[in-house]
């Protein structure tokens, strides 16, 4: 049987097994990564909070009218902040969306929270359904806390934003809601497995976002 192995390889037969091992252990990494890059471009913020905020409106409201607030809230909370980052990758000033270089994020924490604040006033202008209005005041106190530890320590946005929504949701919706943890929980293994956080990171992002909801207890 060695003689075989010899013959079709070239090789030692142990040389064969490892090469062999070694080839599926990197096949498998590659799916992994792939898998896990699938998970965090699905549900990065701009996405997870377009969806989550409509849900919002529409709790808050009681009807289609809340929608619009909802949007209002995603445009100013997901899509503004993605837009300005995706502006500044074309102009090289980082080489993608997530911006891993911890000292190089506080512009986009700014950008933030002057377009929740922005969009908080004409919320509060516009007698919007008080429980969007508090939403945006609960994502912005987090982006406050996530710029502060920032400045010391790389706390994963991606799951302080998964997390937040779920929780927002459950609030304003129904418990049921927190069955979607699945999906943060989802999110942090994909920021663990790209290398861009450890599990510590993902899991006091996950915390704090999941804090966002006791907002609802002040309504």
């Amino acid at each position: 049987m060695d003689n075989g192995v010899r013959d079709r390889t070239g090789g030692d037969p142990k040389t064969a097994r490892t090469t062999t091992t070694d080839g599926i252990t990197t096949t498998a990494k590659g799916r992994t990564t792939a898998t896990a890059r699938v998970v965090t471009d699905a549900f990065q913020p701009r996405n997870t909070l377009l969806a989550g905020m409509l849900g919002v409106g529409l709790a808050a409201a009681g009807d289609w009218t809340g929608l619009p607030w909802g949007l209002l809230a995603a445009l100013c909370a997901g899509l503004i902040p993605a837009g300005y980052i995706e502006w500044e990758r074309k102009r090289g000033t980082w080489d993608d969306r997530h911006v891993l270089d911890r000292t190089k994020r506080a512009p986009v924490f700014f950008v933030i929270l002057g377009s929740i604040g922005t969009g908080s006033v004409i919320m509060a202008l516009g007698h919007a359904p008080t429980g969007v209005l508090v939403t945006m005041l609960a994502l912005w106190a987090m982006t406050v806390v996530i710029l502060t530890v920032n400045t010391a320590w790389k706390i994963s946005v991606d799951s302080a934003v998964a997390s937040a929504v779920v929780a927002l949701l459950a609030a304003a919706h129904s418990p049921w809601w927190l069955s979607a943890y699945a999906l943060t929980i989802a999110v942090c293994w994909s920021r663990v497995a790209l290398g861009h956080h450890t599990v510590a990171q993902t899991v006091a992002g996950a915390s704090l976002g999941a804090a966002t909801a006791t907002a609802f207890l002040f309504v």
